[in-house]
């Protein structure tokens, strides 16, 4: 180990100072499993979250030049929003306005209905998405009681999912992910407006007589300029493959890429077919890969987050070109939600709560565990850090190079859902716990000290589009 490692691992562990919730509240957080010391990527601090602890979430984003985090929190109905420079809970934008956590009647939570779910950001706007199948348009400088601008129904009965925006913020594209059958709406977004005039341009299905049982995150390339959505099943993948699973039947289909390219986009409905090299337009087959995530990093490169949630023969994470669509597969990481790369460290960043513990194929619980994957610009897995169960989101600030990772709170506490590592399985005492300091659940957060970075990390903003995602 270096001297200068070892040096700002010690940093780290002074910065590492406990989060405050409330008058003399304090938690001592980044210890136990989730915060090794023998790691690049290393625990920093954690941020409480007040309200109701943390038993439901779904997608995260980083704005670097507001140095703002914004979590779709079900649990709170509510996007939270993380000072990303000091590291402290900011503020609740949107109670009142989501639909929160539903329960099945088993007492498990409904993804397909609950909400907040999606949200990406462009300057001063905030586009979440709900489980009553609405998009919500807000605006980040105006006062909470009146922040909210537009809602837009999407046409479905069910959340609407991720999403992406194109670096202008011009175009966003949602994903209703869990209508049958799946399909996304690419909306007029503001800009760089200070007025909200958010309108559909189209509703876009796949058209390829193919069953599609859902659609999951896209992200905008900039260089392609095309949208570039995960599809995490697509029948008829390989030949004679199983789409959907029934009690005696595992799914054997593998998943796709759709690639949208918004020139090809008609206003009302827009049918998209099997890909179109010349167009670089279409629903392309994937090999060994049934994504969830997708993110865009250096050399044009895709990073799919494979998953054996949707095909439990996946044990690799998937790299594409969106050019060329050569790839290549990243062994030792596998079964996650959200994906993001950090263009400050140049490092890919999972959301890994599914990551096989055995060989492939590990389609139960006992053979996954929760994981902060790290692959470098060249596709190689640098390392993984435990984290709580059911720990799929992350996103990172590319001028601080901080890594948010939301924690849930234990199963002891919220129920179903909830983070069931520990020794005795009830969630107290584990890795979550840990890591937060406390049994609310948190936002984890990661540091990772490159050489060039400062204090205080506010390099130029030659970047104007907040992440490609």
């Amino acid at each position: 180990m270096s001297a200068r490692f070892t040096f700002r691992n010690s940093i780290a562990a002074m910065l590492a100072a406990p989060a405050l919730v409330g008058a003399g509240t304090a938690y001592a957080a980044c210890t136990g499993p989730g915060a090794p010391a023998n790691t690049e990527t290393q625990c920093l601090t954690a941020v409480q979250i007040p309200g109701a602890p943390l038993r439901s979430y779904d997608i995260s984003w980083v704005n670097p030049h507001r140095a703002e985090y914004y979590l779709a929190d079900r649990s709170n109905a509510a996007i939270d929003i993380i000072d990303t420079h000091n590291r402290t809970f900011k503020r609740f934008l949107g109670k009142g306005h989501f639909v929160g956590v539903k329960l099945n009647l088993n007492g498990t939570v409904n993804n397909d209905i609950s909400g907040p779910d999606g949200v990406v950001t462009h300057g001063r706007w905030l586009y979440a998405g709900d489980g009553d199948s609405t998009l919500k348009v807000f605006d980040l400088d105006a006062p909470d009681a009146s922040a909210l601008m537009q809602t837009l129904s999407t046409g479905g009965e069910t959340r609407v999912d991720e999403m992406a925006l194109t670096a202008d913020g011009e175009l966003v594209l949602t994903v209703n992910n869990a209508e049958d059958p799946p399909y996304a709406n690419l909306f007029a977004a503001n800009g760089d407006r200070n007025h909200s005039s958010v309108h559909e341009i189209s509703k876009i299905t796949i058209n390829t007589g193919a069953d599609i049982p859902a659609m999951e995150q896209p992200t905008w390339d900039p260089k392609t300029k095309r949208f570039y959505v995960s599809v995490p099943v697509v029948g008829g993948n390989p030949k004679d493959c199983i789409s959907r699973a029934t009690p005696t039947k595992v799914v054997t289909c593998d998943g796709g890429l759709l690639v949208i390219d918004p020139n090809l986009v008609t206003s009302g409905t827009t049918l998209v077919g099997a890909f179109d090299p010349a167009k670089n337009h279409g629903l392309l087959n994937l090999s060994n890969c049934g994504p969830n995530g997708a993110t865009v990093g250096p050399n044009d490169n895709l990073l799919l987050g494979c998953t054996p949630a949707n095909n439990p023969s996946n044990d690799s994470t998937l790299v594409i070109n969106a050019t060329t669509k050569h790839f290549s597969h990243v062994n030792g990481i596998v079964g996650s939600d959200e994906v993001w790369f950090n263009k400050g460290d140049g490092r890919y960043y999972t959301g890994s709560n599914r990551n096989c513990t055995t060989n492939a194929p590990c389609p139960a619980a006992s053979q996954q565990t929760a994981v902060l994957g790290v692959i470098d610009a060249t596709s190689v897995l640098i390392e993984t850090v435990p984290q709580s169960s059911g720990s799929h989101s992350v996103a990172a600030d590319s001028k601080r190079n901080l890594i948010f990772v939301p924690q849930s709170a234990p199963v002891a506490v919220v129920g179903a859902g909830g983070d069931t590592t520990g020794p005795t399985k009830n969630g107290l005492g584990g890795v979550g716990a840990g890591i937060c300091g406390s049994n609310n659940g948190c936002i984890g957060v990661y540091v990772h000290h490159v050489d060039h970075d400062r204090d205080d990390h506010d390099r130029d903003d030659r970047d104007r589009d907040d992440h490609d995602h």
